[in-house]
């Protein structure tokens, strides 16, 4: 058995053991593979289960087989021996209260994943401020008995639907990874447990009773049979559902995924596994977003302030988290003399009281208690709070200004104040670090940090976490190894010295069009790249390679170690960039292949260096973040770029992706036509901004057309029943034959699929096509190739057409018009 690693994820530092053990033998799913995927979909995942106590559903040993299933157990409270960061929340049972896990970061996620934790369930309300609020979300699961399919449980989801919007609600829909579907709908929060479980279940029987032969709502086994059961039970404030984006405990490694009311209305729908859900991530974002929107980080402040009271600003809507650095510190005589200390973050004044007041000197550590949230108007109030009034006593400005954040996590903040030259700091750089001391949050000390190397003193007296091994982790090797893969263990090496090694996220971008771009001299544009993210830490001779949620890729790409440490001519610097496959021939050679980055995933050693020569990586790097001691992301852009080109010299395996020439119109024209994913627009004067998804960086993607052959026609399920469900597409072959092209079935309106069956019921004929998945083979109803066109993403090496939506068909087109390969 391989010794345990130790894995960092977001600066936390954990163990992680038997990540080769394969926990889903149908598809050989490893642990490490289960830890990617969770990593991977963390920002998703957490947002849906944030401030709801998960239950979990453990397979230490793996789901097993269909003859022998693995062992199963169900885990409720906390571990002992679980990590001390992991927050909980207290519920009450008979057998007296119990401390539940909430899900506040991707190392809890990460933590969750060693413990063999598949499933991860939680009830539909939050915690608020350790409390049980009324349910946020109402659901609904669509569970078909013996006899029924998922092709009914999404007609059962489209009558669902309709019933939901006629009383102001929008559902989203999930097929749920076990059988059926779940449907969720966004509550406002002033009904309780029990009445959300009563509009459920009224619903559900209504629809009993409108559609008998189809519906179901009562548990009874014996009455499900052929039928959909809704099952409205799980709003009870007791009872959990599976999160939104878990994996589930099935045979293979099937996720409860969101899908579009299109693929519900589609039909033939299967439960998704958990490659593709990242593929849809990556592509569409998280589509069920607005389902689980932030909490109103005010709602306290204002609940316990009256604006007609208090000369205090209270606002009425919520706070929109924003960018912004601003500081303040108030002196406040209220019952006694106090210091708040507030940093504006994502929109509002994260506060504390710290009633000494900010430490002079590196040798204290002050107390401070962490309070609401203030809005970020406070920042400039000074004046009296009346008499009984929450907080009564005179308030006036300290100090105030801008900050630089190095370093924000719900336990740890580090950054450095820079006030007014007549404030209480003097015009002096102050440098401090935050540390929360209690599970509870509430109780943290503040403390000044030396000035001189003050970042490595940090360092080495715990203040920050070293960096080791990424998510995924890599097998400790010697330094004596030599190679690549000595260097990546010299980078592991040195952080355990206490050598400096940065922490940083890279910045993102949000998803944009042409549109946006207000005027092109303020923004310079560069090639989307379809690969894999990377943040590079050279530190000497050794080089590390870490994705944006802190897995090592250094072992499986032992070809960019070696050609990094050889290309960036300082001895220490931190890079962003992206890691690609690309195509070396044919119409596509420069554009990257995205399937065939996927073979590199978890190799390392022989594996990783055979892959190196059979299938090279090329690391496109576009960014600079330090070099040397001096820390880069407060400069623009252009002048970062600047500073890139004088560092790397280019070889055959490290490229710098320069920025592109000319309108942005032809821009967009010439990288659609070489099969380039898209562009991505930054700002010139743009900063860097760790782990923040910004408009300063705008991607703008290729929709890629594409003229197929329609060569028959899937009829519908449910709704759809008697029309079209889906067009098989093909593409010319060679020797005159058709190479199957995958299925569409998305893009069409009601009446396009009648017109579609129309015109192509009289057209049947004997199939004339290679290699067909069995279902299809078995249920199409074959027809005289008709030309047609699609939108996609890709297409794959096989010939697929990677997310098809149908545009229509092209009666002006001819087969001779079609391109043979």
């Amino acid at each position: 058995m391989a010794a345990p690693e130790r894995i960092t994820v977001g600066g936390r530092s954990l163990r992680f053991s038997n990540g080769d053990k394969v926990l889903y033998p149908s598809t050989k799913t490893t642990k490490r593979d289960v830890l990617e995927y969770v990593l991977r979909a963390s920002d998703a995942l957490i947002a849906h289960a944030a401030g709801r106590p998960v239950t979990r559903k453990r397979w230490p040993d793996g789901v097993g087989t269909a003859r022998k299933p693995g062992s199963l157990f169900f885990q409720k409270t906390l571990e002992r021996g679980a990590p001390e960061w992991i927050q909980t929340l207290e519920q009450r049972h008979s057998t007296g209260p119990k401390q539940y896990p909430l899900l506040t970061e991707p190392a809890v996620l990460a933590w969750m994943a060693q413990m063999g934790a598949l499933e991860l369930h939680v009830p539909q309300w939050r915690a608020l401020d350790g409390e049980r609020s009324n349910p946020d979300r109402l659901v609904l699961d669509l569970d078909p008995g013996e006899g029924a399919d998922l092709d009914d449980c999404a007609r059962v989801a489209m009558w669902v639907r309709e019933l939901l919007v006629d009383i102001g609600l929008e559902p989203v829909p999930l097929t749920s990874g076990s059988k059926g579907i779940h449907l969720y709908a966004r509550l406002d929060g002033t009904v309780t447990s029990e009445q959300a479980s009563e509009v459920a279940h009224q619903l559900a029987r209504s629809l009993e009773q409108m559609h008998p032969d189809l519906v179901v709502s009562d548990m009874k086994k014996a009455k499900r049979r052929g039928r959909v059961l809704i099952d409205w039970s799980q709003n009870s404030a007791s009872k959990t559902t599976v999160a939104p984006y878990s994996l589930r405990g099935r045979l293979r490694p099937t996720v409860a995924a969101p899908r579009s009311w299109e693929e519900i209305e589609a039909g033939g729908l299967s439960q998704l596994e958990y490659p593709e859900v990242l593929e849809r991530l990556e592509r569409d974002g998280d589509i069920i977003a607005a389902l689980d929107p932030p909490p109103d980080r005010l709602a306290k402040y204002r609940g316990m302030r009256s604006a007609a009271r208090t000369p205090e600003p209270v606002p009425a809507e919520p706070a929109v988290a924003g960018e912004g650095t601003s500081w303040v510190v108030q002196k406040h005589q209220a019952r006694a003399l106090h210091y708040d200390f507030r940093l504006e973050q994502e929109g509002v004044l994260v506060s504390w009281a710290v009633p000494k007041g900010l430490p002079a000197t590196a040798k204290q550590n002050r107390l401070a208690v962490q309070t609401e949230d203030h809005p970020l108007e406070y920042g400039s109030f000074s004046g009296t709070i009346p008499k009984c009034e929450y907080g009564a006593g005179k308030v006036e400005i300290w100090d105030a200004g801008e900050y630089e954040l190095e370093k924000w996590r719900d336990d740890e903040v580090i950054g450095t104040l820079h006030g007014r030259p007549d404030g209480g700091l003097g015009g002096e750089p102050y440098r401090f670090a935050l540390i929360r001391t209690d599970a509870g949050k509430r109780q943290w000390l503040v403390h000044r940090m030396k000035e001189q190397d003050a970042e490595r003193d940090a360092r080495l007296k715990g203040h920050a976490p070293p960096a080791a091994g990424g998510a995924a982790g890599s097998k400790a090797r010697g330094a004596k190894t030599g190679g690549a893969g000595g260097r990546a263990a010299g980078a592991k090496a040195a952080g355990r010295r206490g050598d400096r090694l940065t922490d940083l996220r890279p910045m993102l971008a949000t998803l944009g069009d042409a549109s946006d771009i207000d005027d092109e001299r303020e923004w310079s544009f560069e090639v989307k790249w379809d690969g894999w993210r990377a943040i590079v830490q050279k530190r000497g001779e050794s080089v590390r390679l870490a994705t944006r949620n802190g897995r090592d890729l250094s072992e499986a790409f032992p070809e960019l170690v070696e050609a990094l440490a050889s290309g960036i001519r300082t001895g220490d610097a931190v890079l962003d960039g992206e890691i690609v496959v690309l195509h070396r021939t044919g119409a596509a050679k420069g554009a990257a292949s995205f399937e065939a980055l996927q073979d590199r995933a978890g190799l390392s050693g022989r594996a990783a260096a055979k892959a190196a020569k059979a299938s090279p990586a090329t690391i496109m790097l576009f960014d600079l973040l330090e070099s040397g001691d001096e820390r880069l992301t407060g400069q623009r852009l252009d002048e970062r770029q600047s500073h890139l080109d004088d560092l790397v010299h280019e070889n055959a395996r490290v490229k710098i992706s320069k920025p592109l020439r000319g309108k942005l119109e032809r821009i967009l024209e010439v990288t659609g036509e070489r099969g380039i994913e898209g562009v991505i627009a930054k700002r010139h004067d743009g900063r860097y901004r760790p782990g923040v998804r910004s408009t300063d960086w705008l991607k703008i993607k290729h929709v890629l057309a594409r003229e197929v052959v329609v060569i028959g026609w899937l009829e519908g399920k449910g709704s759809l029943a008697g029309t079209v469900g889906s067009l098989v597409l093909a593409l010319p072959g060679e020797g005159g034959r058709m190479r199957y092209a995958g299925r569409v079935g998305t893009g069409f309106s009601g009446k396009q699929r009648d017109r579609l069956r129309d015109e192509l019921r009289p057209r049947r004929t004997a199939p004339r096509v290679d290699e067909l998945p069995a279902d299809v083979a078995r249920r199409a109803r074959w027809v005289r190739a008709t030309v047609g066109e699609v939108e996609h993403t890709e297409q794959t090496a096989s010939g697929a057409l990677r997310h098809p939506v149908w545009r229509g068909l092209r009666p002006d087109k001819s087969l001779d018009d079609l391109q043979t390969p």
